[in-house]
């Protein structure tokens, strides 16, 4: 149970994709505008992550590795990944048309999303079981989300300051990202000594 824990700090935290490892940054970054936004496509993230985590398992072992075609891991882990998106797209059409509309052209990017496919690749080349690739997907999406809507929060409170013209839009959005990663990098035990 201990070691569950720590993969799931770990991967929320200390080896959080955006901030330690930059991966999904483009929806990080075009997503963040409102909380809410945010909110929603971290919802969607880490549903996509956590089901691919489970499938892309269950089809590296159980077809790629018996079958001697691990090469082709890359394009099997996009195409389930993209057939995930393509219900979770459906399904916002159809039930939360707003949510829908506020992610636009960033929910068929989950497809793309390199954090997504980067959490099932780490989960074969770290050698989690099924129940650790699970919990690192779902850990891993977690993260991911608690990092957008932070951003968002602080794009957000950005909207009311008034800083100098040069830095306006994304230019300071930017480096509130860079100071909102040197906190998190405070979970990686830094020492200066």
């Amino acid at each position: 149970m201990t070691d569950i824990l720590i993969l799931m700090f770990s991967a929320v935290l200390i080896e959080n994709y955006v901030f330690s490892k930059f991966l999904g940054i483009c929806p990080f970054l075009g997503v963040s505008d409102k909380p809410s936004t945010a909110l929603g496509m971290g919802l969607a993230v880490t549903f996509v992550m956590t089901i691919s985590s489970a499938v892309t398992y269950g089809v590296y072992y159980l077809v790629l590795e018996p079958l001697k075609i691990e090469y082709l891991e890359t394009i099997a882990f996009i195409l389930i990944i993209a057939a995930l998106v393509q219900l979770i797209e459906m399904f916002l059409r159809k039930f939360v048309p707003a949510l829908y509309s506020a992610l636009g052209i960033y929910l068929p990017l989950i497809t793309t999303n390199c954090a997504v496919l980067g959490a099932a690749m780490l989960n074969i080349q770290e050698g989690h079981n099924f129940i650790e690739s699970v919990i690192y997907g779902f850990s891993s999406a977690v993260g991911f989300t608690l990092a957008i809507v932070i951003f968002a929060g602080v794009r957000d409170r950005m909207r009311m300051s008034n800083p100098p013209k040069a830095f306006r839009g994304i230019p300071i959005a930017l480096v509130a990202a860079g100071l909102i990663a040197m906190a998190f990098s405070g979970f990686m035990g830094i020492s200066f000594s």
